[in-house]
């Protein structure tokens, strides 16, 4: 019998007359012909024809026991390959093909064929470890270090850890635990994965994918800023420590406690605070967003040096960048931990640390404390950017994704609670350095507290020069995880969307892709670019990204399902998440969502940066901004809508019914012998 007749056909029984040798006869024959089947059914496709006879599902992981001995195992999961007994000696997943079994049906033996996928098998993580970190290393950045701090001491210091953890706890957690599953059930980015929970909310995932260029375009500026001072602190003398330079003016001073002589007055500067206003940033040299100026060429280098590391380190997909941040996820925590060290030891550490923990319960009443609660919480776990999804759909099939999100969002919030101490510690220090309160050393929020106000700190610690290379190491690693993981995002979205176009091309994509966001960048290189740094901050992402998950958590709890969302969980990970998860997706996260969108709308930020007002035409273009990505929400829809064939009624129904994975079924032919 040829192979081809052992996938077309199956074996006529005996009949029940038939002596026991011949019986015995038949078993060695099918034994035989099942050897000649693992060696070459693998490798045919079916004949035309055959897969109209239908499908029958296959619990994953199930193994099922034939009555003629054979036992036919079921692929480990919707999403690992074949996997079956028939193929199982030397039969990639993903190699295509088709695998059999023999089954009785009636009195019949029956053969099913099992169709596996043609596609590529999904590139996976080398090991656990490199996820963990990956996600670690992109929930944990600059934000972490300037911004929790910040935020906590202005909103009633120790107090202000109850309304965080609560929106943690119900808002935060609940949307990062939420992304992880999507991404590791679907094994998709964050366009392609609507077509599999809500075809219509396709838009949402090329929003993301604008919003995380937006990023990409400032984000990275920050760090070109710390190389600068990087490169700069290899010399004896700190150059933010004196006035005696070309940049300096005639208001600089060294006010310590030490220099007596030096009177300080409400129009001094000190020469750190000059140091990056005037050599880094030269914002002297522009008079607002109306006139940028040229380009800063020292600066421009030192992007072209960051973006040059992050090609390196991305171009070849989690099997680099995996390896990557097993030192830049890592370096950042040795790093804090040394500076907590020494704040601790400094002379006024203590007042620091007060002031930073000392509650202010009555503050706990304003709506204010809440709503930065909330924002804090939101863009310090990272939800809504597509990092997740694309970091997760790397997993294997029946990866833990429950265990993952509480240890990974464990670890943020913790080493955002650790940097409060080594940022105040060293504040603490300055306030007792220049006699003030700490309130009145602790004036500057964002990156000017750490590139003037701890720049200047360290200066003035003994071996400044080894801290302040070690500092801007920590700011540069931070900032490198979190763009590893936003360009990863907008990468695996695009390869998944266009895998016949992209995916043998990933080092150019991903090369061109780095070229757009380089020179996207360029207007923060300007005199004034720090003035478009703080523009995209605070209109370009917050509002439109919070906005685009409020529509995903809505897209999946409430149009895919909480039951059957639940139900994917199960199929992965054994257990189904509990009444706590299903309220938090279903009513609490949309709250939680809405409440920030509201909040934002209803108290718009007053934007400043240094001695400049924002006029009002910048917080239109700032809206300009932020619209231009959540406009591809709506116009997907209307898009989706005309493309569709029926009535209206059909094409809306249509629109909002999932498309099965091909990943997820296997097509079982059941061939019968006449």
């Amino acid at each position: 019998m040829e192979k081809k007749d052992i996938i077309m056909t199956s074996l006529l029984t005996k009949d029940k007359g038939e002596n026991e040798d011949e019986r015995r006869e038949e078993r060695e024959e099918v034994e035989g012909e099942k050897e000649d089947m693992q060696q070459g059914v693998c490798g045919l496709t079916l004949a035309d024809g055959l897969t109209d006879r239908g499908p029958k599902a296959l619990t994953p992981g199930s193994a099922q026991q034939v009555s003629n001995g054979f036992t036919t195992s079921s692929p480990q999961s919707p999403k690992e390959g074949p996997g079956t007994a028939a193929c199982s000696a030397g039969t990639s997943s993903g190699s295509g093909g088709a695998t059999g079994s023999f089954v009785p049906l009636g009195g019949l033996r029956t053969l099913v064929v099992q169709q596996t996928t043609l596609e590529r098998p999904r590139e996976t993580w080398s090991k656990k470890m490199d996820f963990l970190l990956s996600v670690i290393g992109y929930a944990v950045d600059l934000g972490n270090v300037w911004r929790f701090p910040y935020i906590c001491y202005q909103n009633g210091g120790g107090a202000f850890l109850l309304p965080y953890l609560l929106m943690a706890v119900f808002g935060g957690v609940p949307l990062f635990y939420m992304e992880l599953a999507l991404g590791q059930f679907h094994r998709s980015g964050c366009i392609s994965i609507w077509k599999h929970i809500c075809p219509i909310f396709k838009g949402i995932g090329f929003a993301i994918c604008i919003i995380a260029l937006y990023i990409a375009f400032y984000y990275n500026t920050i760090m070109a800023w710390a190389l600068y001072y990087l490169l700069s602190s290899f010399r004896p003398t700190l150059p933010w420590t004196t006035c005696t330079n070309s940049w300096n003016t005639e208001n600089c001073n060294l006010y310590m406690s030490t220099d007596h002589n030096v009177s300080w007055s409400n129009s001094s500067t000190s020469p750190a605070e000059e140091f990056y206003t005037r050599q880094v940033l030269q914002v002297h040299r522009s008079p607002g967003l109306h006139q940028l100026g040229s380009v800063s060429w020292q600066l421009a280098l030192c992007l072209l040096f960051i973006f040059t590391i992050v090609y390196f380190s991305i171009w070849k997909g989690v099997k680099t960048s995996g390896k990557v941040v097993w030192v830049t996820a890592t370096f950042p925590y040795l790093v804090l931990l040394v500076l907590l060290v020494r704040g601790a030891t400094l002379p006024g550490a203590w007042r620091g640390v007060v002031f930073y923990l000392k509650p202010d319960w009555e503050k706990l009443l304003s709506t204010t404390v809440w709503i930065d609660a909330a924002a804090q919480i939101f863009f310090s776990l990272g939800p809504g950017f597509g990092v997740l999804l694309a970091f997760a759909s790397y997993n294997p099939f029946h990866n833990n994704c429950y265990k993952d999100a509480l240890v990974t969002s464990s670890v943020n919030c913790l080493t955002s609670f650790l940097s409060g101490f080594v940022i105040f510690t060293v504040l603490g220090y300055m306030a007792e350095m220049r006699q003030q309160d700490v309130d009145a050393v602790a004036k500057d929020a964002g990156p000017s507290l750490l590139f003037i106000i701890y720049a200047e700190a360290i200066a003035n610690m003994p071996a400044a020069t080894f801290f302040s290379i070690i500092f801007f190491l920590m700011i540069i690693m931070l900032g490198l995880d979190s763009t590893f993981a936003g360009l990863e995002g907008v990468i695996t979205a695009m390869l998944d969307e266009f895998p016949h176009l992209l995916v043998k091309r990933r080092e150019w994509f991903v090369f061109g892709l780095v070229c757009v966001c380089y020179l996207g960048a360029l207007s923060t290189l300007t005199y004034g670019g720090a003035f478009v740094v703080k523009l995209f901050e605070e209109y370009a992402t917050g509002p439109a990204v919070i906005t685009v998950v409020l529509l995903e958590v809505i897209a999946v709890s409430w149009f895919y399902g909480t039951n059957r969302f639940c139900n994917d969980v199960q199929v992965m990970i054994g257990f189904s998440p509990g009444f706590f998860w299903r309220i938090c997706w279903v009513a609490i996260c949309p709250c939680f969502l809405l409440f920030i969108i509201i909040s934002f709308l209803a108290f718009p930020p007053e934007v400043r940066l240094f001695h400049y007002h924002y006029p009002p035409w910048t917080t239109v273009l700032g809206y300009c901004i932020g619209v231009s990505s959540f406009i591809c929400v709506p116009a997907y829809m209307v898009y989706h809508l005309l493309n569709a064939k029926g009535t209206f009624k059909q094409r809306l129904l249509k629109s909002i019914t999932p498309v099965p994975s091909t990943d997820q079924q296997r097509n079982f032919i059941v061939t019968n012998a006449v």
